[in-house]
């Protein structure tokens, strides 16, 4: 039998090792920028093209290398790191393999200038596919500028697989983020298409992570600090009433390198137990310091899942210091069994005497005497509105077919041409055999049996459906505020705004000025609560970045899915009758009305044979 293993050759060794290093262009933009921080580099720049796609530069002022470390940079398992296997158990550096920049030269057009301080030129090579395609002296200032052009050119089922602009450069943000959060001595740069998105000076820990996530972050960030033999924790933890939905605030460093460690998490999350509702997550920028020697990073491509010799101790220790932290701090209650502070004087009663209180009676107060008690419906719950004078609301608006005044506590009735489940006289007799289960549930009858609605997922797809329409045909209705309301975003938030301004614009909202932190909202849809405008805008924001991740669907039914979340009645709400009915209505009105926006069952119905099947 003939021989049938055979040696690859390199350049496709460098494309397998490629798949593993390079997943997408923020891979390159961590592999570069970690090379520039290795290199001593004291300010940094990057440069992103159509989400690095097209182009990603980094350009640093390091060290830069000679002629001949240049070239050889290029070769796999070529590295300056370390030079033994030893040296694996005591890494100072991010990189350490050799392989990053192999790699990327192999699926992309790599264009590098490099000079070091004690030579008066530098070198200027060009390499397309592992081959180089010209070499030669160049004048460029001391440091490394790198440009990664054309990314995965030679393989183009890879570049099909890559999301849209805006999701790659979301990706490249966070991995920016990653690098600069732990490293505040570096000034950092970042432009994208020729627009500046952070000019990042060097300072100090706290005043990086308000650079980078804003003025509002910085009251709300609480430090954290504890030195033990083995770990040193530092950092902050964002006060409880500022835990959101979603996980994007949460950063773990272990020696100046970002990581993953669910297990840690899981450490910060049991510090906060109590003080958040289970289904948010704390924020947190946790610093830790440990042996080198007790750390092992050398078990993903990527460099972010490592292991801990000893996790539990650190799990300990970590839980301990948080919950410290937010007790010092005030944030979470102490309990004091010798001071009450009910009982202390205030301030501006400390000087006044006291004095003997006055009685007043009301002499024509009949307590038999009845006056007539307003229903009122609660906070969220739904209230009736009177229909009288509603053409003064709309006038000048045209003819519209619905009425946009859809309100987040007002469940309207459909017109007659949506067609409704009763009509008629059976309004009233319906109104009576339909009712609320356990704050949860509507149950009415049909002809077929029973009938039970989830409330919450029935109203969703109530919504989803309008604000599709609204979204598609841009007829949103816009109530104006008498006084703007001023919220602050931070700049990657503001970018997520202006993605998604015209949508937003077409349901009813206006915005005056998105260039600076602080947006001016001086109107919102009708269905808005003027109250709520600020954590709607917030959840809006933070559930529209995790669900635009994937890119499969469009923007329009995003925003449709997560108002409807937000907006929808919530288990537990109060409903009066003619708010069932109208919810049963309405969502027999809907085109898919038998499942919610996030595919889940609205209703079911019960039959009559089903409920004597249960007696016999």
């Amino acid at each position: 039998m003939a021989d049938i293993i055979k040696l690859l050759p390199d350049h496709v060794a460098n494309q397998i090792a490629a798949g593993e290093v390079v997943q997408r262009p923020a891979s390159v933009v961590k592999e570069l920028m970690e090379n520039a921080i290795d290199a001593g580099a004291s300010c940094i720049k990057l440069i992103i093209k159509d989400g690095g796609k097209t182009l990603i530069q980094v350009v640093d002022d390091g060290s830069g290398m000679s002629e001949t470390d240049a070239r050889l940079s290029f070769e796999r398992h070529a590295t300056s790191k370390i030079s033994s296997a030893q040296d694996l158990f005591n890494l100072a550096t991010k990189g350490f393999r050799g392989e990053a920049l192999a790699s990327i030269a192999a699926i992309a057009h790599v264009d590098m200038q490099t000079r070091t301080a004690n030579n008066e030129v530098g070198t200027h090579l060009k390499i397309e596919g592992s081959k180089i395609v010209s070499q030669e002296v160049v004048a460029t200032p001391k440091g490394t500028s790198i440009s990664v052009k054309n990314l995965f050119f030679n393989i183009p089922a890879r570049r099909n697989f890559l999301k849209s602009t805006q999701v790659e450069l979301r990706h490249i943000t966070d991995e920016f983020h990653r690098v600069a959060l732990v490293h505040p001595n570096i000034e950092f740069h970042f432009y994208n298409n020729g627009s500046e998105i952070f000019n990042l000076p060097s300072t100090k820990h706290r005043q990086r992570v308000v650079h980078v996530f804003g003025t509002k972050m910085d009251g709300r960030l609480v430090p954290v600090s504890e030195e033990t033999e083995v770990v040193k924790v530092s950092g902050f933890v964002c006060k409880p009433e500022f835990a959101k939905k979603s996980r994007g605030e949460q950063f773990f460093f272990a020696n100046n390198r970002f990581i993953k460690s669910p297990y840690l998490h899981h450490a910060v999350v049991a510090a906060f137990e109590g003080l958040i509702k289970s289904d948010t997550h704390p924020g947190y920028f946790l610093y830790l310091d440990v042996d080198p020697s007790s750390i092992d990073i050398n078990i993903h491509p990527t460099k972010t899942e490592v292991k801990f010799d000893d996790e539990n101790t650190l799990y300990a220790i970590l839980r301990s210091t948080i919950k410290h932290s937010l007790g010092q701090f005030n944030v979470a209650p102490v309990l004091d069994f010798d001071h009450d502070p009910n009982l202390d004087t205030p301030y501006s009663y400390k000087e006044k005497g006291a004095v003997i209180p006055k009685v007043t009676v009301d002499a024509s107060f009949n307590p038999f005497q009845e006056t007539p008690v307003k229903k009122s419906a609660s906070g969220n719950g739904f209230r009736k509105q009177s229909a009288k004078g509603w053409e003064d609301l709309y006038e000048g608006l045209g003819n519209q077919d619905d009425q946009n005044a859809f309100s987040s506590v007002v469940i309207e009735s459909e017109s007659e041409e949506q067609g409704t489940l009763y009509s008629g006289n059976d309004i009233e007799e319906h109104l009576a055999s339909t009712f609320q289960l356990r704050r949860k549930y509507v149950v009415s009858t049909v002809k077929s049996g029973m009938l039970v609605i989830h409330q919450n997922r029935a109203h969703e797809r109530i919504l989803f459906e309008k604000f599709l329409g609204e979204i598609t045909v841009k007829e949103g209705v816009s109530q104006q505020l008498l006084f703007p309301l001023e919220l602050t975003f931070n700049k990657q938030e503001l970018a997520v705004v202006r993605e998604i301004q015209e949508s937003l614009t077409n349901i009813g909202f206006v915005f005056d000025g998105l260039d600076n932190e602080t947006v001016k909202v001086t109107g919102v849809p009708m269905m808005f609560p003027e109250s709520g405008i600020g954590t709607v805008l917030d959840r809006l924001i933070a559930d529209y970045m995790e669900g635009y991740s994937d890119g499969s669907i469009s923007q329009a039914e995003i925003l449709a899915k997560v108002l409807s979340r937000n907006l929808a009645v919530r288990t537990g709400d109060v409903l009066d009758s003619e708010s069932q009915l109208m919810l049963v209505n309405n969502l027999f009105a809907c085109k898919e009305p038998n499942l919610s926006p996030f595919q889940k069952i609205t209703y079911t119905i019960i039959s009559e044979g089903d409920i004597d099947k249960k007696f016999n």
